[in-house]
């Protein structure tokens, strides 16, 4: 997942000019989703730091600039999944479920420190790389923002909703 492309005109690419460019790093069945940097792959290559690496350094070439990249395999994305404490509880609309999915666990110090987020009516927890989202208001409305986290935590983050993460899931279960 990319963080922050095709936002306004902020990062531009085209998918199709993602693709190849990923494919020029010899992945197979590059596949994206929607227009915000969702991809799918797959790679020989089992270190998700490296990967991560090559496709900034990938994009940085093709398209100019610097985007963070947060990878996770499809078993990881199962996990996310089927752990959203939110599934549980009565009354929870899905189409306000969202996934902030994080490049490294934080210390548990900086874990301590999400108390700090002013919530208001939304609610939040979190689980080891992913903080599970619950924004009635829209995300578009939260204070539970991809810099509150990456501010309170010192990692990378990015955010999906819960459509998105599903479709990302069956995308790379098709793929295995």
């Amino acid at each position: 997942m990319l963080r922050g492309v095709n936002l306004v005109s902020h990062n531009r690419m085209k998918m199709e000019a993602l693709r190849t460019s990923l494919g020029a790093l010899g992945f197979e069945q590059v596949q994206t989703y929607i227009q915000s940097g969702n991809v799918v792959f797959r790679s020989k290559e089992s270190s998700a730091a490296k990967l991560c690496e090559k496709i900034e350094k990938q994009i940085l070439s093709d398209f100019g600039f610097t985007v963070p990249v947060i990878l996770l395999t499809a078993m990881e994305m199962g996990v996310v999944i089927k752990n959203n404490p939110f599934l549980t509880q009565a009354g929870i609309d899905s189409s306000r479920l969202h996934i902030t999915f994080l490049s490294q666990a934080p210390a548990p110090s900086a874990v301590q420190t999400l108390a700090k987020l002013p919530a208001e009516a939304d609610q939040f927890h979190h689980s080891r790389k992913a903080v599970y989202l619950y924004c009635p208001g829209g995300y578009g409305e939260t204070k539970l923002s991809n810099n509150a986290f990456e501010k309170l935590l010192s990692v990378r983050a990015t955010t999906r909703n819960w459509k998105t993460v599903n479709n990302l899931y069956q995308m790379a279960t098709e793929l295995e």
